[in-house]
């Protein structure tokens, strides 16, 4: 038999062989590139999350430690004997007096209004007069529970009489008053008995 024939490979099949050899490695190099990448902006992030939580953390125990100093300043401060720290003891004092009469009040309802209204304001009216004088004032030193009862009892009794000739001409002067006006007149009254009764037992009582 003779031989057949060598039949040649036409270039342009070996020219587009090559072009996609050229692009599949073209494209596993890009591919290798990126995941390089991503690896990289990975390990980035998570170095970046590690160094915000250590910072975070060491805000976190520098706060920490702070507190209880702050704590202990604020407590110090308002022990002391300014006039703003001894307001905020005296406005405590007169809530927990005021819990105290509506407990009594509450209690003692079933002999009657005006007995329970006495026995509120008198009790309350005698346990802030010893809160002011040991807490407020710091004055259990110096003042006498007997004298602080009386000029404290005194200085209620101008309060309430002040504070209802207030109302008394309120109601006289304005008769007209809506609700609202008249709970904001008797709020503003209050307030202003108040600040006499605690400037009065500042300077004066104790």
């Amino acid at each position: 038999m003779s031989p057949q024939p060598v039949t040649d490979v036409p270039s342009g099949t070996t020219e587009a062989s090559t072009i996609t050899d050229r692009l599949v490695a073209a494209a596993d190099s890009t591919a290798d590139r990126l995941a390089a990448a991503a690896d990289s902006t990975v390990d980035r992030l998570a170095a970046a999350a590690d160094s915000t939580v250590d910072r975070l953390a060491a805000v976190a125990d520098s706060t920490a430690e702070a507190t209880p100093r702050l704590l202990t300043r604020f407590g110090g401060w308002l022990r002391s004997e300014h006039w703003l720290p001894q307001l905020i003891r005296f406005a405590l004092v007169g809530g927990f007096s005021n819990i105290g009469y509506f407990l009594l009040f509450m209690a003692c309802y079933a002999e009657g209004p005006q007995l329970a209204n006495l026995t509120g304001s008198v009790v309350s009216t005698a346990l802030a007069n010893e809160l002011h004088r040991r807490l407020t004032f710091h004055a259990s030193d110096r003042v006498g529970w007997f004298t602080a009862q009386l000029e404290g009892g005194g200085l209620a009794l101008a309060g309430l009489a002040i504070s209802s000739a207030a109302l008394a001409g309120l109601d006289y002067v304005a008769p007209g008053l809506s609700d609202t006006a008249e709970a904001a007149a008797v709020i503003a009254i209050t307030a202003a008995v108040g600040t006499l009764r605690f400037i009065t037992l500042r300077f004066w009582v104790f």
